[in-house]
C-alpha cells in the first residue's frame, strides 16, 4: 500500500504540473517566446495520456466508494449483493489502471520523436558482409515503407557485386527513433554465401548505428572547427563516376570525426547531407560523454546499443532470427528480411519499459 501511496503522490504532482502548463501555454507572454512555448507544449502533450488515465482512475475510485456503501446496506440485500459483484469488477479495473499509470510514469526519452540517421557498415566477412549490409538496408527500407516513413540515402560505398561497404540514410516520420533506437549493434548472418562454391555456411557481420537527427538550432558547430575538402566522386573499384568535384569530406578538427558524402551530383547538396550526419555524430559523442550513467543503465536493461555488441543473428538455413538481448527467436527469417520486424521492435521496447519500471520501484 505504501508503494501505491507513493505512486498517487507522483500522479498528483503530475496533475498539478499539467494544470500549470495549461495556464502557461495560454499566456501571451509565453506565446511570444516561440522556443519556450514549443517546449511547454511538448511537455503538456507528454503528460496528456497520464492525466487522462489518472482521471479514469479517480472515477473508478468514486464508483468503488459508492458500491462499498451500497454493499453495506442491510435493508436491501439484493442491492447489496449486486454492489458486491460490481466491486469485484471495479477492483480489477482499478488494478489495471494503476498498472497503466506505473508505465506512463516511466520517464519518456525526449529523443523518441526524432527522425534518425542510420549507418550500416559491412563487418567481418568481406564481400559477404557487404552483401549482408545491403540486405539489412533493404529490410529497414521495407519496414520504413510499412510505417509510412520516408527513407533517403545520404551516402553509400557500393561494392561491385551489389553490396555496401557502408550506407548511410535518413529516416523521417512519426516516432522513428522510439522504434528503431534498439537496432544499434552488430548483426550476424549465418548462410552459404553466393561467393562460396563449396556450399559451406559462413558467419559474417554488419554493424548498425541509429542516431537521432539533430536540428541546426540544437547543436552549434563553429565553422572554424571544420576542414572541408572537395573531390570527384568515386565508384566501386575506385573509378571516377563524376567529372566535377562534387564529393565532399568534412573533418571536425576538435573530435577528428570525418564525414564523406558523394551520392549527389551537387557539391552543395553533398555538403548539406554531410553536415546533417556530422551533427548526429557530434550529438552522439556528447551524449556518451555526458551521460555515461544513463548508458550504463540502458546496458543493464537491453544492451547498450554499442556497435561492438552482437545483438541479433540471422540464420538462413533454419529460417531463424534470434535477438540475443531478450532471447526472442522467430522462425520466419524470410518475412523478417522483408521488413516484418515489428515483433522484435515491440518486444525490445517492452523489455526496456519493464526494466525501467523495476528500477523505478527499487
Amino acid at each position: 500500500m505504501k508503494e501505491d501511496s507513493t505512486l498517487i503522490d507522483r500522479l498528483e504532482r503530475s496533475m498539478k504540473r499539467y494544470e500549470e502548463l495549461e495556464a502557461l501555454i495560454s499566456d501571451p507572454a509565453v506565446i511570444r517566446d516561440q522556443k519556450r512555448y514549443r517546449e511547454l507544449r511538448q511537455e503538456h502533450a507528454s503528460l496528456a495520456g497520464l492525466v487522462e488515465e489518472f482521471q479514469r482512475y479517480r472515477v473508478i475510485e468514486g464508483e468503488i466508494a459508492t458500491n462499498t456503501a451500497l454493499a453495506q446496506n442491510a435493508e436491501d440485500k439484493e442491492l447489496a449483493e449486486l454492489a458486491k459483484e460490481e466491486l469485484a469488477a471495479l477492483e480489477r479495473r482499478k488494478a489495471g489502471s494503476l498498472e497503466k499509470l506505473r508505465v506512463l510514469l516511466v520517464p519518456r526519452d525526449p529523443l523518441d520523436d526524432k527522425n534518425v540517421i542510420m549507418e550500416i557498415r559491412g563487418g567481418t566477412g568481406g564481400d559477404e558482409a557487404a552483401l549482408f549490409a545491403a540486405d539489412l538496408f533493404r529490410m529497414y527500407s521495407y519496414y520504413a515503407e510499412a510505417q509510412r516513413w520516408k527513407i533517403e540515402v545520404m551516402s553509400s560505398s557500393p561494392t561491385e557485386i551489389g553490396g555496401f561497404k557502408e550506407i548511410i540514410c535518413s529516416i523521417t516520420g512519426k516516432g522513428v527513433y522510439a522504434k528503431l533506437k534498439y537496432e544499434s549493434g552488430v548483426h550476424r548472418v549465418q548462410r552459404v554465401p553466393v561467393t562460396e562454391a563449396g556450399g559451406r555456411i559462413h558467419t559474417s557481420t554488419a554493424s548498425v548505428a541509429v542516431l537521432p537527427e539533430i536540428e541546426e538550432t540544437e547543436i552549434e558547430i563553429n565553422p572554424n572547427d571544420l576542414r572541408i575538402d572537395v573531390m570527384r566522386a568515386g565508384g566501386p573499384g575506385g573509378q571516377s563516376v563524376n567529372t566535377t568535384d562534387s564529393a565532399v569530406r568534412i573533418t571536425h578538427l576538435p573530435t577528428g570525426i570525418v564525414v564523406h558524402c558523394q551520392d549527389e551530383k551537387s557539391q552543395h547538396k553533398n555538403k548539406a547531407k554531410a553536415l546533417r550526419i556530422l551533427r548526429a555524430r557530434l550529438h552522439e559523442a556528447e551524449e556518451e560523454r555526458k551521460h555515461a550513467v544513463r548508458a550504463q543503465a540502458r546496458k543493464s536493461q537491453i544492451g547498450s546499443g554499442d556497435r561492438a555488441e552482437k545483438i541479433r543473428t540471422y540464420n538462413f538455413p533454419q529460417n531463424r532470427a534470434t535477438d540475443h538481448r531478450i532471447n526472442l527467436t522467430l522462425y520466419k527469417l524470410d518475412a523478417v528480411m522483408k521488413g516484418e520486424i515489428e515483433e522484435f521492435v515491440d518486444a525490445l521496447r517492452l523489455s526496456a519499459q519493464e526494466s525501467a519500471l523495476t528500477s523505478e520501484s527499487s
